[in-house]
């Protein structure tokens, strides 16, 4: 059995370049570039009654190499992340001038003498873009490190441990081998809560990872946790933000098993849809059951870290009705290239 790493590497900001592919990274472009053109209009322009024509003047000039350059580095995405962080901003800026040098002729009156002021500008807009997106990469290194710090003090309610070593202790001499199964599955948990939790992983590890938390939950709880996973079209090497699924299963057994004096039945499904992965954990939901402030928290974290790997591509929702509470999650389909 694998020993559990004490004192986990220190996660230390890493400047990256954005991706292209990414709806929220092109969201952000598009207003940061149109924001230096604004700008740049209030530079130029001394009167106000001139603003409105200025504006017009300026967007005709910009919009079109903005979406031109867009498109090329949407296009050419898989070999931008393969250069160094410095090679892959030099790239970003010959794009920009290469697509500001071709529509230059369509978009001006053939002022040879403006083309490199009309270069500088685009240079100095995609160095501006790259520096705000260095500069969110750096602070969301910080945020993820204390998100992943909330989530290891947050994830495993204290009563939990207590619970399964009395589980382990109840069943350690009818059936040794099961206590000593139990004991592996716990050591194997919390070596997954305490190892360096920055990549993503693969969904199939996450659900190994929960299987083993309901196999520990057995011991207590018995045949009132009933467990579906409805995981057919499910793709493991779909890759998800750490410990994702782990603390929706342990909420859904917290609010929605725990209460009850019958037998429950929480549903676990993942599949892939198109290009995007839809996973739910469904519970039954106890009438005048409320959902304490730790279930809220142990939500935004993972909302926070949905944002933090996948900006405007992922989400979480909640739908509570029909005495079932559901969480769905939505997150783009990536795995690990060969």
């Amino acid at each position: 059995m694998k020993s559990i790493k004490q004192k986990p590497d220190p996660i230390l900001p890493r400047a990256g370049l954005p991706d292209f592919r990414n709806l929220g990274v092109l969201l952000r472009l598009l207003l940061l570039v149109n924001l230096f053109a604004i700008a740049t209009v209030f530079v130029r322009v001394d009167e106000p009654a001139a603003y409105p024509l200025a504006f017009i003047a300026m967007a005709a000039k910009v919009e079109l190499p903005l979406f031109l350059a867009l498109l090329l580095l949407f296009a050419l995405q898989p070999l931008v992340e393969r250069l160094s962080a410095r090679n892959g901003r030099i790239a970003v800026v010959l794009v920009a001038l290469a697509v500001a040098a071709a529509t230059f002729p369509l978009l001006r009156d053939g002022d040879a003498s403006a083309l490199w002021r009309w270069l500088a500008w685009a240079a100095a807009a995609a160095a501006g873009v790259l520096l705000y997106f260095d500069n969110r990469s750096r602070r969301h290194s910080r945020a993820l490190t204390e998100a992943r710090l909330m989530a290891l003090t947050a994830r495993i309610r204290p009563h939990f441990l207590f619970n399964c070593l009395n589980g382990v202790l109840g069943v350690i001499r009818a059936d040794p081998r099961r206590a000593e199964l139990a004991l592996e599955e716990l050591a194997e948990l919390f070596r997954a809560l305490m190892r360096e939790n920055r990549e993503l992983v693969p969904l199939g590890e996450e659900l190994d990872l929960c299987e083993r938390y309901v196999d520990l939950e057995h011991l207590r709880l018995g045949s009132r946790l009933n467990m579906r996973w409805e995981l057919e079209d499910c793709p493991r090497d779909a890759l998800v933000p750490p410990l994702l699924l782990q603390p929706l299963v342990e909420n859904a057994i917290y609010h929605g098993v725990e209460p009850s004096s019958q037998a429950a039945e929480i549903v676990v499904r993942a599949e892939r849809r198109s290009g995007e992965i839809l996973i739910e954990v469904d519970n039954p939901m106890e009438p005048g059951e409320r959902h304490k402030a730790g279930n809220r928290m142990a939500l935004e974290n993972i909302r926070e870290r949905l944002m933090l790997f996948f900006d405007l591509e992922a989400g979480l929702e909640i739908d509570a009705g029909g005495g079932r509470h559901r969480v769905s999650i939505r997150l783009p389909y990536r795995r690990k290239t060969p």
